[in-house]
């Protein structure tokens, strides 16, 4: 750090820097940004200027280390600016590295007031730095707070109103047919127009075809994956991203563009910008309309099977896994089917009735009922020894403490703001405490006891079969014993496993 130096006379006095009232110079930093629509006047050498003559009129020391610059970057987020994120890990350095940090205006430092609010404090509170606007001259009083509000809500709305402004200037470039986001699947950009890529294109056209011929979207997205063919991010295909291709009218020619937000994949905003003709298609409009009639029955019965199964619609919901995967299996309609494969990540189909799933629950309860005495509880299998759950929350804890540990040194090092560590603090801290409660039960139990867990399953069977118990009644007794029932597809058979 640069040695401090002698102000000279007998003593301090105040400036409009703040109350340093020191014989030493204090240290500064500045904090200079500029975005793309500013003018001359906000270049940074000019804020760099204005600046360095604020420190001479007021007796600061400004070392080039400490002159932070994030060129052509918005200040609508403090994550998204580098220069500013070095600049707050640097002043985390103990001791403090310089003392107040300098801005040509309070929007140069945040556009946020909840970024302004947090840093600020963060900066004052814990580490004793004023951010000083050097052209905003406001005092230091007590209306000197309302006046910085003042001033950075002005600039937020000024930052609110020209991201309406941005959106009009793109929804202008949309209705005159300019791309604007990345090329959809099928497609890549030349000129600013789509253009059929010959790699992918014909597998839009399989997709499309295969839809209408009958196959599903999940189906689909199998076959996509078990190629080795990735979307444009690098991802698989699953289940949903067949679904918005389908949905696509970019593949008939048509651009879509909606300035409120995101694409609604069920039906358009009513904003959405439609324009046609605006590039080559790859497929027909006879492919396109069969394929958005059998799409919208589907999206018919789907809601049909949302409003009549709303929250728990089966006893055995959220216990039945894929023995594939390992994923839940969920109810769509009269059946069950492995999740992984309702979203293409499980290659194997777990399909059964609600009904027929249960009254096998129900005969394997029956089965280890009659059998419970010969079953042996510490060899695994389908039950599982009380030692074993103990040790899985044990290592839990242990990897929660490291994620911990790992969160505190990212905010050291300025990798996380307070707010990211703040936020991942109390969630890991949560998450410690619920397993070190379950540890807890786990020591204080004792081994299950042979005869106890048959009459436990003896009464979970009556409580089943009584049609007077509702159905989160019936799921819940289940769930104070048993921890997941495992669905064998090869065999049709079940594993239980008893806590």
């Amino acid at each position: 750090m640069s040695t401090l130096l002698s102000a000279g006379g007998g003593g301090g006095r105040r400036n409009r820097a703040g109350d340093y009232s020191e014989v030493f110079m204090k240290v500064a930093a500045c904090y200079i940004r500029v975005s793309t629509e500013d003018q001359v006047e906000y270049s940074p050498d000019a804020q760099l200027r204005a600046m360095k003559k604020y420190c001479s009129d007021n007796d600061l020391l400004l070392p080039k280390e400490f002159i932070f610059i994030d060129e052509g970057i918005s200040g609508r987020s403090a994550k998204k600016r580098p220069a500013f994120q070095n600049m707050i890990k640097t002043a985390k350095i103990k001791p403090k590295p310089f003392d107040v940090i300098l801005v040509h205006k309070f929007d140069r430092f945040a556009r946020s007031r909840e970024d302004s609010v947090v840093y600020k404090s963060m900066l004052r509170s814990e580490l004793g730095i004023q951010v000083v606007s050097v052209t905003e001259n406001i005092g230091d009083d007590k209306m000197s707070i309302i006046m910085e509000s003042m001033l950075e809500s002005m600039a937020e709305y000024y930052s609110l109103n020209l991201s309406d402004e941005v959106k009009k200037g793109m929804s202008e470039k949309a209705k005159k047919g300019g791309v604007q986001t990345k090329a959809s699947f099928g497609y890549r950009v030349e000129n600013n127009k789509y253009v059929p890529d010959e790699a992918e294109a014909p597998y839009i056209k399989e997709i499309f075809e295969s839809f209408v011929g009958g196959e599903g979207y999940g189906s689909i997205a199998r076959r996509m994956n078990a190629r080795g063919i990735k979307t444009h991010r690098g991802n698989k295909f699953e289940q949903r991203t067949i679904q918005y291709i389908i949905g696509n009218p970019v593949y008939i020619g048509t651009l879509r563009w909606t300035p409120s937000g995101k694409v609604e994949r069920n039906a358009p905003r009513p904003d959405t910008i439609f324009l046609e003709n605006q590039h080559e298609p790859l497929v027909t409009r006879e492919v396109w309309d069969a394929a958005q009639e059998k799409r919208n029955k589907l999206l018919l019965n789907s809601r049909k099977y949302l409003k009549n199964y709303s929250g728990v619609s089966y006893w055995l919901s959220g216990l039945l896994v894929c023995d594939n995967c390992g994923k839940t299996l969920s109810r769509r309609g009269k059946y069950l089917q492995c999740g992984g494969y309702s979203k293409a990540l499980c290659n194997v189909s777990h399909s059964i009735p609600v009904a027929r799933a249960e009254e096998l629950v129900i005969n394997q309860l029956k089965e280890d009922y009659n059998n419970i005495m010969n079953v042996n509880l510490e060899s695994g299998g389908r039950k599982l020894k009380n030692t074993d759950e103990a040790k899985a929350y044990a290592d839990a804890i242990a990897r929660l403490e490291k994620s911990l540990q790992r969160a505190k040194d990212a905010y050291i090092a300025g990798v996380d703001t307070l707010e990211e560590y703040g936020e991942n603090k109390t969630r890991i801290q949560n998450e410690i405490e619920k397993n070190k409660k379950l540890l807890n039960e786990q020591h204080t139990q004792k081994p299950t006891d042979p005869k106890e867990l048959a009459e436990n399953i003896k009464r979970a069977i009556e409580f089943i079969q009584d049609e007077n118990n509702s159905l989160d009644d019936k799921n819940k007794a289940l769930k104070q014993f048993i921890s997941k029932i495992t669905f064998i597809k090869a065999s049709k058979t079940l594993e239980i496993t008893y806590f």
